[in-house]
């Protein structure tokens, strides 16, 4: 397969047909090296060597009511997680210092459940007001389900992004959560559109799902226009119903960047959850397709220090992004 060729119509807005994107999943470990380049000319054309980093605070934890079979703080999860109603507003307002410290470009707040009461709403307003005063960082909200009006009223409060994943296919969705469908989280990426919000929409690799599924998520978040990619990798944890499914290799985390990268070309991917553990020392060969990294862990698992993710940047060839960008 001509990568190169691939990489060029990619960048001029060309969609991979269904044959390419197949054959990017099934390249053989030769071809690694040489697909990593293609995608690499990809992202440079559009991003250069630039990455961006961002920081999560787990604002909720637990105590979930839906059922997504990869969440270890969901209600059918028997994990050992903290589980605790909203952290106090002091240490979520110190949470975005120290995102700013770690050279964040944001601070991504996020809470457990289905979706935000109007109460959640008017306490992460008033939380994001008083960050946005003392702290040069733009916020991003995870909050779940959200309704247009909901995410109006985030954006009037200061927020600039939100963050709602699809997770997987159409298809395969049932396979990890029943208790909401598929098109109630495609309504709230749309919903938070409409609001002016800046998208923010990924998935999970390495659930179980087929490479069409894979394939099909990409090709979704192509047409939902989203602006930023988080890609995260199955981190199986205890006690949940996925704890056994780690059938991720390096490769295919690496060659599923690639694959997202050539459909989206000019959007913001992000490895995400799950990086430390399935790319282990090619972490860095996954800067080559994603311009975007979460440091300092993730939600209930731990992940590599914002330090560590800095020299690992600079000493590839990299350079750390940390100019907010300006809220529209």
């Amino acid at each position: 397969m001509d990568y190169q060729q691939m990489a060029e119509k990619s960048i001029q807005g060309e969609l991979p047909s269904r044959e390419e994107m197949q054959g990017i999943l099934e390249a053989p470990a030769e071809e690694l090296p040489a697909l990593l380049r293609a995608a690499f000319h990809v992202r440079s054309h559009f991003w250069g060597r630039k990455v961006h980093l961002h920081m999560l605070m787990n604002a909720r934890s637990g105590l979930c009511s839906e059922d997504c079979h990869y969440c270890s703080q969901s209600s059918i999860s028997k994990a050992s997680i903290a589980k605790y109603p909203f952290l106090p507003r002091a240490q979520l307002v110190e949470g975005a210092y120290r995102a700013k410290a770690a050279r964040a470009v944001r601070y991504c707040l996020v809470t457990s459940g289905r979706g935000p009461t109007d109460r959640d709403i008017d306490q992460v307003a008033s939380i994001v007001r008083e960050i946005r005063d003392r702290v040069d960082i733009n916020i991003c909200c995870c909050l779940g389900l959200t309704t247009e009006a909901q995410a109006r009223r985030l954006k009037d409060a200061g927020v600039e992004r939100y963050n709602h994943n699809l997770n997987t296919s159409q298809r395969f969705h049932p396979a990890i959560c029943t208790t909401h469908a598929y098109e109630d989280r495609v309504r709230t990426v749309e919903n938070v559109r409409r609001a002016g919000l800046s998208t923010c929409c990924g998935g999970i690799v390495g659930m179980g799902e087929a490479d069409d599924d894979v394939i099909d998520l990409a090709v979704s978040l192509r047409e939902l226009d989203v602006a930023s990619i988080p890609i995260n990798f199955l981190h199986p944890i205890p006690e949940t119903p996925f704890e056994g499914r780690r059938n991720l290799t390096p490769e295919r985390c690496l060659k599923a960047l690639c694959l997202f990268r050539f459909v989206n070309p000019a959007k913001e991917i992000r490895v995400a959850g799950g990086r430390e553990l399935n790319l282990d020392g090619q972490q860095h060969l996954a800067l080559y397709p994603a311009n975007s990294l979460f440091v300092n862990g993730y939600l209930t698992t731990p992940g590599q220090a914002a330090a560590d993710t800095h020299r690992m940047i600079e000493a590839h060839g990299f350079e750390i992004d940390d100019t907010v960008p300006a809220l529209t």
